[in-house]
């Protein structure tokens, strides 16, 4: 099984972008980490405590349940790099401090935002993302936080879509996650400062929702139907199938 890497700028970005990849992904066996590169305070309605319990509310929605981890999940975990909120930079530092992370983790796949977007923070990490990918397989040279973990170059670059642009963007590809839209829901919820207690943010839950349905609907499972929510996404390298059964939404055909 593979060890999954999402960076996010702020806590509830993940969440928000791929909430249900994230739920999925752990609960097929594969390690995820969670990246907050900040604590993302102040804002209107929270500060460092509360945006911090919200972030451990939030991937408490998200783990596998005891069952799932007996039948081989694996637990969600989360970390927090502590850079500047609303003033994250695109430096060498940030590049070598998440370098260290890849390393520490052994990342195999990374998720970053996508990277179109106002948000100069979110600008930032994933430029950092980016070069910290290829940092991370560097030799002779240690990162900051990386456990004497060797170097490793993460086979994949996915970007998901926490953009701050009004834009509709086109994926690569979808996941169906429709087994764990609701945790993903559950997630976004916990991030009542931003969302429950923010007049100019109440729809937000609302409008995640809906988009997760239209995304859904644009997959054709195998049995033919579409999924009942999914979540989409980016790469600038090809995807390889092993053959057209990859494919979802292959389903007989109908005389």
């Amino acid at each position: 099984m593979a060890s999954v890497l999402v960076i996010g700028p702020h806590p509830d970005d993940q969440e928000l972008a791929m909430g249900g990849t994230i739920a999925l992904l752990a609960t097929q066996g594969h390690r995820v980490h969670l990246l907050d590169v900040t604590d993302g305070s102040p804002t209107p309605h929270g500060d460092r405590a509360s945006r911090l319990l919200e972030a451990q509310a939030a991937l408490s929605a998200l783990q596998p349940t005891p069952a799932e981890l007996a039948a081989g999940a694996q637990p969600i975990t989360r970390q927090l790099l502590d850079l500047p909120n609303r003033r994250v930079e695109h430096t060498i530092e940030a590049r070598h401090k998440l370098a260290g992370v890849i390393r520490a983790v052994q990342a195999q796949v990374l998720f970053v935002p996508y990277f179109e977007d106002a948000h100069p923070d979110h600008l930032a990490v994933t430029r950092s993302a980016e070069d910290a990918r290829f940092d991370a397989k560097l030799t002779k040279q240690p990162m900051p936080g990386d456990q004497g973990r060797p170097p490793i170059y993460p086979t994949w670059l996915f970007y998901y879509f926490a953009t701050h642009l009004r834009i509709m963007p086109t994926p690569t590809f979808l996941i169906d996650t429709s087994a764990t839209a609701e945790r993903k829901h559950a997630a976004v919820r916990a991030y009542a400062s931003q969302f429950q207690n923010n007049p100019l943010n109440r729809d937000v839950t609302a409008w995640v929702r809906a988009q997760d349905a239209f995304v859904g609907s644009r997959v054709r499972t195998s049995s033919g139907h579409p999924a009942l929510a999914a979540e989409a996404f980016f790469t600038r390298e090809p995807l390889a199938l092993l053959d057209l059964a990859s494919l979802c939404g292959l389903a007989p055909t109908q005389d």
